[in-house]
């Protein structure tokens, strides 16, 4: 079985990378020939661990391999479409982009390659996605699956290779039968369906998602301001079966990045166009924005005046375990700090240069030069080393020891220690 994997980058990277893992012959297709060659030399267009060593491993076995031309996939059996649907800065999607690159390569295909989409689109994508095939490829017969990309930044390999379950949606019982093969090194555990009801569980899962974030960031907002700790709360609410210990429910910062506003923008969209009112997913966009203000409000208060004060900030990217900066809530709280007059002094782990817009930014070597005669400690982007800091090291580095801290992701280590100010998401200051 052959395959060709249509985008190369996060989603199309992993996806081409752990079928080739697997044992399957594998091409990466995409029309941007400086992150073909890159990958063609070993070199990522985006971090994730794990991933290096996975492309290295399966172009060094012969199995993995990377173009840019159309006119090397024509023997492929399936192609996986895998883009990273883009975004604008209001969340909106080019959907587009996306259809007219598949659409591109429709000549290239054999007569009954299966085209697997896992890119995230807009639920009816597929139906359209077929009737430019057959409107392009009189009497092709090529036909279209869905299994949406469920990967994370940070964790995609093992999310890719040790799944909890798949979802697919087909159209044929030949379809099933083939991803079922596919599939077979990673799981059996695969959710059966309807293409246009795989799309939609997409849709339900990340606004779900969304929704449970903003639920638990309000709720803390008050916990706040009557004395509860939302922690508590939150051992409350998953104790009870109805909604279980894996549910997620976690207060801290909003959320960030696209892949959760894009499905929830595809909802509202779509009760527009149909003329149906959707209040609650409506309301979580605007619920999340309003979170977004959160850490400002926090820095204000403990600071009172910003302008002449250095703000220290631990942690720029968009996650842990991820070099992109792209759409960082972290670094939008810096540019806002650097509006009101303050100094800003970062250090990020893995970001060794930052984009010509954030030039405003000190950039340092250590979370320790960060520190050093800071006014205030913002914990951006949670990288697990930075639990290592000790209270005598924030009391000896900083000019006054305060930390705001959203996710209280160093709570057991800075949250208890009444020398310094520690201010975190949903528990009384």
């Amino acid at each position: 079985m052959k395959i060709c994997v249509l985008g190369m980058w996060h989603l199309g990277t992993v996806t081409a990378a752990c079928l080739a893992a697997a044992g399957f012959s594998v091409i990466g297709l995409d029309s941007n020939k400086e992150i073909i060659d890159g990958l063609s030399r070993g070199k990522l267009p985006i971090k994730e661990p794990g991933l290096e060593n996975l492309v290295v491993a399966g172009t060094t076995k012969g199995l993995l391999s990377f173009t840019d031309s159309p006119d090397d996939i024509t023997d492929s059996d399936i192609l996986w479409v895998a883009y990273d649907t883009p975004v604008d800065e209001e969340d909106r999607a080019d959907v587009d982009f996306v259809v007219e690159n598949v659409r591109s390569v429709f000549p290239f295909l054999k007569s009954q390659t299966l085209i697997i989409i896992s890119s995230q689109l807009p639920v009816g994508s597929i139906k359209t996605l077929e009737e430019l095939y057959h409107h392009d490829i009189p009497g092709g017969a090529a036909s279209f699956a869905c299994v949406p990309e469920n990967l994370r930044l940070g964790k995609a390999i093992s999310v890719f290779t040790h799944p909890d379950r798949v979802v697919a949606g087909v159209r044929t019982e030949k379809d099933q039968a083939l991803i079922s093969r596919l599939l077979r090194p990673f799981t059996d555990n695969i959710i059966w369906m309807s293409v246009e009801s795989a799309e939609m569980t997409k849709h339900a899962l990340n606004s779900f998602l969304a929704v449970s974030i903003t639920f638990i960031n309000e709720l803390a907002v008050i916990c706040e301001q009557v004395g509860a700790n939302v922690g508590d709360v939150e051992k409350g609410l998953k104790s009870d079966v109805r909604i279980g210990p894996g549910a997620y429910l976690r207060a801290g910062g909003p959320f960030a990045g696209g892949t959760l506003a894009r499905d929830i923008n595809y909802l509202i969209s779509f009760g527009q166009k149909n003329n149906l009112a959707t209040p609650l997913i409506s309301g979580v966009l605007e619920s999340n924005n309003t979170h977004k203000h959160w850490s400002r409000r926090a820095i204000k208060r403990v600071l009172n005046e910003l302008h002449g004060k250095k703000v220290a900030v631990l942690g720029l990217t968009y996650k842990p375990g991820t070099n992109t900066l792209r759409r960082s809530e972290s670094l939008e709280v810096c540019r806002w700090l650097n509006d009101q007059g303050t100094l800003v002094s970062a250090y990020d782990p893995v970001i060794e240069n930052l984009p010509d817009d954030a030039g405003f930014i000190r950039l340092c070597r250590s979370a320790q030069e960060s520190l050093q005669g800071s006014h205030a400690l913002l914990m951006g982007t949670e990288w697990p080393q930075f639990r290592d800091l000790k209270v005598e090291d924030i009391i000896q580095w900083m000019i006054h020891p305060v930390v705001i801290d959203p996710g209280s992701f160093l709570g057991a280590t800075l949250g208890g220690d009444t020398r310094v100010t520690y201010l975190t998401v949903g528990r009384p200051s």
